[in-house]
């Protein structure tokens, strides 16, 4: 028997003993760290169509106001800068362009243009609102939004941009509001619905193909009675389903957008 077997022996017991605390930690850490199984994933239901029998409507149900766009007469653009143009001008140029309109974005009451054309000798009466700045497009300049001011709680939004040296709006509508907010490129308008507890919300969106503001989301929400926030069981949005991990299979279910025409109006 060798000398050095012992030595050996004693070595290999040593690095077979480390090696096996080694396994038994990496062992260890493995059950803590390892991917675990989230449960069963519901089974995404696709939609079902009803009455696929029946014929297709080919005509609007309604004028919204979607994609009409106006150059506003009258009005000229210094370098295409929208804040060079004077708010209580564009209003009055759009009124003088059409003074008879009772409908549409450009619809008006007879104490709203006799006020616009006011705005010059008695500008605390005057209809137009601030004006607000936001690229709604993306094209990294301003566009202008202005409010014109109507009875009966009534709101007029109009959102304009530069081009070429013209000014042309993008989206006109009219109701009766409850506010406007801007969310990045989206002007949101609230409006009161019938349903108390509840109330309509439009988002209205650039579309490039269109090249106008179209109003890409409708919803009626029930929201809190003080505060007008959504209430968090109730804020009907969308939202992109994750993507599957290796570990689970399925996919995740996105939830519903609840939509809804006002009752009158523009709507």
């Amino acid at each position: 028997m060798s000398a050095h077997r012992p030595a050996r022996a004693a070595l290999l017991l040593l690095t077979a003993t480390a090696v096996l605390s080694a396994l038994a930690a990496l062992s260890g850490c493995a059950d803590a760290g390892e991917l675990e199984s989230a449960g069963p994933t519901p089974t995404a239901i696709g939609p079902t169509r009803l009455w696929p029998e029946r014929p297709a409507a080919t005509v609007p149900p309604m004028d919204y106001g979607e994609g009409e766009t106006e150059t506003v007469r009258g009005i000229e653009v210094p370098g295409d800068d929208v804040r060079a143009v004077r708010p209580v001008a564009v209003a009055q140029a759009e009124q003088a362009a059409d003074p008879d309109a009772l409908s549409g974005p450009d619809g008006r009451y007879e104490q709203t243009a006799r006020r616009l054309r006011e705005c010059d000798t008695k500008p605390k009466a005057c209809p137009v609102l601030k004006a607000y700045y936001r690229d709604l497009t993306g094209d990294g300049k301003d566009e202008m939004i202005i409010g014109v001011s109507l009875p009966k709680g009534q709101l007029a939004v109009r959102c304009y941009l530069a081009e070429k040296g013209r000014l042309i709006r993008v989206m006109g509508t009219s109701d009766a509001v409850i506010g406007v907010s801007l969310a990045g490129r989206d002007l949101i308008i609230r409006a009161p619905s019938n349903l108390p507890g509840y109330e309509y919300r439009t988002a209205w969106s650039w579309d490039d193909h269109q090249h106008a503001m179209l109003p890409t989301r409708d919803e009626i929400l029930r929201v809190h009675e003080e505060g007008g926030e959504p209430l968090p069981s109730h804020s009907h949005t969308v939202s992109p389903a994750p993507s599957p991990s290796p570990a689970t299979t399925g996919s995740a279910t996105a939830s519903a957008t609840a939509s809804a025409t006002a009752p009158g109006g523009s709507r």
